[in-house]
């Protein structure tokens, strides 16, 4: 008795917590009234096979409870309960999946004015590339992808000299205007996901993944990776801003472009560089951003699985057998191109070497780069 009163009791508990929940649906993006009966379906069926089944065993254990001189005979085989069971089970798969790949088609369609989007997921970090005023995204293939080029851009494609390429991990989207998300993974599987947005999408190595929405509230919103993707994954964030279209456009504007970024990459070799639009450490700072060390290293100060670059030009470090070193360009140096010859105490050893061996001027860069990082300001 004592275990189908408790039964019953979670039964209860369940469905009046369900119905005084405040973890109701946030629309903060488009999400169809499709999306939400697709998920009030889902859950009514759910919920009542929940209510049925918790019931009869209830039912059952009162029912043919052990009683002195009293004991429930099994039956086996019964011919008509099998039948009722695949139909009833039949029926109610049917009745979760159609709707579901009937809203699955509507996420990926996209309507023909969105505003495209392209992400790329890499360990551990994003990339954003936006089409430009043609409205068409440039191609790309894998033979071109390095480290100044991560979305493998074909540089003679017309198409794709407009397109923006967006420095940093931020993404700005326009305020009531449908966006199209173009999702690839340079290297393992990931997933986009923004909570708010109630949608995601797996980013699968060798394809392209889509889906739509249009954002409807103003805000800055964290992007998360949905799928255990290595040792940094959890550092793997990033954020999406939500804004007017006057102020999308501002930041829009901001923003390089492929054409701006071959050109000043041609002026920059010729030594043509204008003067007073020097930025130290861009160089390093992008080549940060594309090979993923942001992703374990902070510029902020914040913990993460490698040490913070903030400050850390000059500090004196403590390697994990005791020995105190100085962080040195020649620390630095090492540290890059030999990540497994010191180890600083209290982090793992788990930076894998360079995939692909950083150029001498590469390897300037990035040192210049972490030495501009001794200020307060986070660059």
């Amino acid at each position: 008795m004592g275990l189908a009163l408790a039964l019953v009791l979670i039964v209860v508990a369940t469905v009046v917590f369900h119905l005084v929940s405040p973890w109701w649906l946030t629309p903060i993006a488009s999400n169809w009234a499709e999306m939400d009966d697709a998920l009030t379906l889902t859950l009514i069926i759910t919920a009542v096979a929940f209510i049925v089944i918790n019931l009869f065993v209830a039912y059952m254990l009162v029912r043919f409870r052990h009683r002195d001189g009293v004991r429930a005979s099994p039956e086996h085989g019964s011919k008509k309960l099998e039948w009722w069971l695949i139909a009833a089970t039949t029926l109610g798969v049917a009745a979760l999946l159609a709707p579901g790949l009937s809203v699955y088609a509507k996420l990926i369609t996209a309507p023909d004015n969105s505003q495209l989007v392209e992400v790329l997921g890499q360990q551990w970090q994003w990339h954003f590339r936006l089409a430009g005023k043609d409205g068409k995204m440039g191609r790309t293939d894998v033979r071109f992808i390095s480290a100044s080029n991560p979305f493998g851009l074909n540089p003679e494609d017309p198409n794709g000299q407009d397109d923006t390429l967006v420095e940093g991990q931020e993404i700005h989207l326009p305020l009531n205007r449908p966006v199209k998300m173009l999702l690839r993974s340079q290297d393992v599987l990931h997933d986009f996901y923004v909570p708010q947005f109630r949608t995601r999408m797996n980013m699968v190595p060798g394809m392209v993944t889509t889906f739509w929405l249009t954002p409807t509230t103003k805000g800055r919103f964290e992007v998360l990776c949905a799928q255990l993707c290595g040792v940094g994954h959890s550092n793997m964030r990033s954020a999406v801003v939500v804004e007017d279209e006057a102020d999308f456009q501002k930041w829009l504007a901001a923003q390089p472009t492929l054409a701006s970024l071959t050109a000043g990459a041609a002026s920059a070799a010729a030594g043509s560089s204008a003067p007073g639009t020097a930025d130290p450490g861009k160089q390093g700072r992008l080549l940060a951003q594309a090979r993923g060390c942001v992703a374990c290293h902070s510029v902020d100060g914040s913990a993460g699985v490698g040490p913070s670059w903030k400050g850390l030009f000059g500090r004196s470090e403590t390697m994990s057998d005791g020995s105190i070193v100085k962080a040195d360009e020649a620390y630095l140096r090492q540290s890059i191109t030999e990540p497994a010859a010191r180890i600083v105490k209290g982090f793992p050893p788990v930076m894998p070497a360079p995939a692909t061996p950083f150029s001498e001027t590469d390897l300037a860069a990035l040192v210049d780069y972490i030495k501009t990082l001794q200020s307060g300001e986070v660059h």
